[in-house]
């Protein structure tokens, strides 16, 4: 975990997302789009109050959330909700836009690292206790594992609900183990340094062209995937202070030069090139053995490899360690619903009520959607019990860390993949490629 605090994050994000509130408010002001979606916010009607929810897509999240909205104004008549759907790729900047034409939705819900800057920047009510359920502070806190409200709160003050939190582990498939010569219960790995090795059992090609992978990483995703892999060796993203990128540099050498002997320009067991080991896990089609995934992989696998799934041929493992190293799981993330601070006091309680309704159906979330909500009930249910291997995952989130947050996230988790395939793809030296990575993160902190 980047031990950074919020309040020094607060500090760090609070200009930045000023900024970047103003360049769209001169982008939004033409656009019809965000006030359509956003509809009246009718603090002095004497009708019933009106709720927007803006959301990602998601088939089958929206139709049970659609149902509970039902359910939820039959039982509120003053409460009419409008839930609008965008595409997962446009949802943020549409709720920028929302929020610099001071016309943003009652209520939404992005990836912590997406939605933290509005906290940073005071567009975030906390959570209304009374009006979602709780009779104090502490039983908000009891009713999640220890640590996932950690990301939205500051001063004491919780401002989010998640929605769901998500880890990965390991999905392996024991039919290629086999052809490989291995037992999947005795020669799975548990060091990064044993996913060489068996990768290296594993590994078919026609040439250079690899047509079955042992093992290949998450591209693209390396705060949450990859970074841990780094702390494991005790180094940091960020100091503690927030202050100074790349912090004990030996570690992030020793990892990129992993990666550069992971690739095709070393023992060419995989590469950023090559589809997304999680697209072709499920197929079967003797492609790859071992990818990282949630819980919610169960599900896909289940819809589209249904023999696949209900077989004895899959096994999910925690993620692994450096031999040597500290024991630092693979990173959570997840999305959090958040309430619009600026709109009435009225409102938002009207809208805290509703949030908490939806989030009370957390073993149906599970069943229909594959969503994991981190509550102790959800946890200790027989729905989340029976689903296979939850446990590993469970077991995991205890002790992971919460994957960096801040306005720059994206930014910076494009300059470590930046890294990354330069030592992998193009043989930039791990240790030049560390150095031009810290000057670009520092830039980034600086500015």
């Amino acid at each position: 975990m980047v031990n950074v605090s919020l309040r020094c994050k607060l500090n760090i994000l609070g200009g930045i997302m000023k900024k970047m509130m103003f360049v769209l408010m001169l982008c939004i002001i033409a656009s019809p789009l965000v006030l359509f979606a956003a509809g009246t916010k009718d603090a002095k009607a004497t009708g019933p109050i009106e709720l927007t929810i803006w959301t990602h897509e998601d088939v089958n999240r929206k139709a049970i959330e659609e149902k509970y909205i039902k359910e939820f104004e039959a039982q509120n008549p003053n409460i009419k909700v409008k839930y609008v759907v965008y595409p997962s790729t446009e949802i943020h900047k549409v709720i920028q836009a929302g929020f610099a034409a001071k016309n943003g939705p009652d209520i939404f819900n992005l990836e912590i690292q997406k939605a933290y800057p509005f906290l940073a920047e005071g567009f975030v009510a906390p959570v209304d206790l009374a009006s979602a359920g709780y009779k104090s502070h502490n039983e908000i806190l009891n009713s999640y594992m220890a640590g996932m409200l950690d990301p939205v709160t500051v001063d004491g003050k919780v401002y989010g609900l998640p929605l769901e939190l998500t880890n990965w582990a390991i999905y392996l498939n024991k039919k290629i183990f086999r052809d490989a010569g291995l037992d999947a219960n005795k020669d799975y790995p548990k060091t990064w340094e044993e996913v060489m090795t068996v990768s290296e059992k594993i590994v078919k090609r026609d040439g250079s062209i690899i047509t079955r992978r042992g093992f290949d990483f998450r591209y693209g995703d390396y705060l949450i995937s990859w970074l841990p892999m780094v702390e494991q060796l005790g180094g940091k993203l960020i100091s503690d202070d927030g202050k100074t990128a790349i912090v004990n540099k030996d570690a992030w050498v020793k990892v990129l030069q992993y990666m550069a002997d992971f690739g095709p320009n070393g023992k060419n067991l995989g590469s950023p090139t090559y589809t997304a080991a999680r697209k072709v896990f499920d197929n079967d089609n003797n492609e790859i053995a071992m990818h990282l995934s949630g819980l919610y992989q169960e599900q896909r696998m289940a819809s589209a490899n249904p023999d696949f799934f209900n077989s004895d041929d899959w096994m999910v493992i925690p993620y692994p360690t450096f031999a040597g190293g500290k024991q630092v799981p693979n990173t959570y993330y997840g999305h959090y619903y958040m309430v619009n601070s600026q709109v009435s006091k009225e409102r938002q309680q009207a809208a805290w009520k509703l949030v908490s309704f939806m989030l009370s159906h957390g073993e149906e979330y599970l069943e229909k959607v594959a969503l994991v909500q981190p509550t102790n009930t959800l946890f200790n249910s027989a729905t989340f019990k029976n689903m296979p291997f939850s446990k590993v995952f469970k077991d995991e989130l205890e002790i992971a860390p919460v994957v960096y947050y801040g306005e720059a996230s994206q930014q910076i988790n494009d300059l470590i993949k930046e890294a990354i395939e330069s030592v992998m793809l193009n043989k930039v030296a791990p240790a030049r490629a560390v150095d031009t990575l810290q000057t670009k993160v520092q830039e980034v902190l600086d500015n």
